[in-house]
């Protein structure tokens, strides 16, 4: 299968860049202190990046396409890590708080409490997490074969539990919006 984000990343840049992020991005900034480190794992072409440079935060880029990873690179000037977040050793990073915009959409149920917790490997003690997923029931493919994992709100909650609990971190303000 062709991989949509590498074959037409120019496409998905320009229809996705200009899109204002703050309906999003507001509400989870007010968790974080000035400054914060934030790392947008699936970063795209940097929209989210440069939205949160802006305000003063100091943010990081991780893209799986070469393509998408390049733009944000040259349209938000600070560091892409290119890879898959799948494989890729999170450990090694420390990190105030990760967003997750559309990033975990193509992830089936079945993976994704491991991928959300291999990922947040990097999350410092007090780490904060946005996730933003598709809400409804299975799944759902594009025009460009592109399949989308469906979330109902309590099956997503029981994951982030379970992280939770597993995890170093104490319950902080989970919410989740439909």
């Amino acid at each position: 299968m062709e991989d949509f984000y590498q074959r037409h990343y120019f496409a998905y840049h320009k229809k996705t860049f200009h899109i204002d992020p703050s309906s999003f991005l507001e509400p989870f900034i007010r968790y974080l202190k000035p400054g914060a480190s934030i790392l947008d794992v699936g970063c795209g072409s940097g929209r989210d990046l440069l939205w949160l440079k802006e305000r003063g935060f100091r943010v990081m880029g991780f893209e799986r396409s070469k393509g998408l990873a390049a733009l944000a690179g040259k349209h938000v000037n600070c560091e892409i890590i290119e890879g898959d977040f799948e494989i890729y050793d999170f450990s090694k990073l420390s990190i105030d708080a990760i967003i997750h915009v559309g990033a975990l959409v193509h992830v089936p149920h079945d993976k994704m409490q491991a991928v959300f917790k291999h990922i947040t490997a990097c999350l410092k003690q007090s780490g904060k997490a946005l996730i933003t997923l598709k809400q409804g029931e299975g799944t759902q493919t594009d025009e460009h074969d592109r399949v989308f994992y469906m979330w109902h709100d309590n099956d997503l909650r029981m994951i982030c539990h379970a992280w939770i609990q597993g995890s170093r971190f104490q319950k902080a303000g989970f919410e989740s919006k439909g």
